[in-house]
């Protein structure tokens, strides 16, 4: 791979409009607006120029963090934006290009945890128990699994569900956790 091109002084103010599209898309910072941005990156700028550099760096970077973009389909992606009419420009690629690596896992995490709707698992625990008493003579001595989840979403506090099974409820678990592997092997598999 070729050695990345040494940056202009003209590639900080685009590298920080980049981290200020993200910050308002992506990390749900309040507070940055198309104003806050131009009067600190490009104060020079006309409105209606800089409103066009904005528009432009803010869809190429939502089809970047929409496709999850690997460095080969960056590359030619960025490649394909300079070539088109009314595109990006080399520096801008190159830029664009720096931004993305250092920021494609933070913006990943974020698109997820924005797409989550409901609680997820953030723990399981299970054990086997043998029951020691109870109110019928023949279930003492059988074992019982235990399974605790804890259930929450990002940022609030977890739920936790305690779940207790006999043998023949942990049976039938196992045949419809096997029937859903089976499902998804199915249609993950490729033809």
């Amino acid at each position: 791979m070729a050695a990345e091109p040494v940056p202009s002084e003209g590639s900080k103010p685009l590298s920080g409009l980049l981290s200020g599209i993200a910050q308002a898309t992506y990390y749900g910072t309040a507070g940055i607006t198309e104003e806050l941005l131009r009067g600190q990156l490009y104060p020079e700028a006309a409105p209606e120029e800089f409103r066009a550099l904005l528009a432009k760096l803010t869809a190429a970077l939502k089809s970047i963090a929409s496709a999850d973009m690997d460095l080969n389909q960056l590359e030619a992606f960025l490649t394909a934006q300079t070539k088109k009419q009314g595109g990006i420009t080399a520096d801008q690629a190159a830029v664009i290009a720096k931004f993305w690596k250092s920021h494609r896992t933070k913006i990943r995490e974020s698109l997820i945890n924005q797409s989550r709707w409901d609680n997820t698992l953030r723990n399981v625990n299970w054990r086997v128990d043998l029951k020691s008493q109870s109110r019928h003579i023949d279930q003492i001595n059988t074992p019982v699994a235990i399974v605790e989840m804890e259930l929450g979403k990002n940022g609030k506090e977890s739920d936790f569900l305690c779940l207790e099974f006999d043998e023949a409820r942990v049976n039938q678990m196992l045949k419809k956790l096997s029937e859903i592997e089976e499902s998804i092997s199915t249609l993950t598999q490729t033809t």
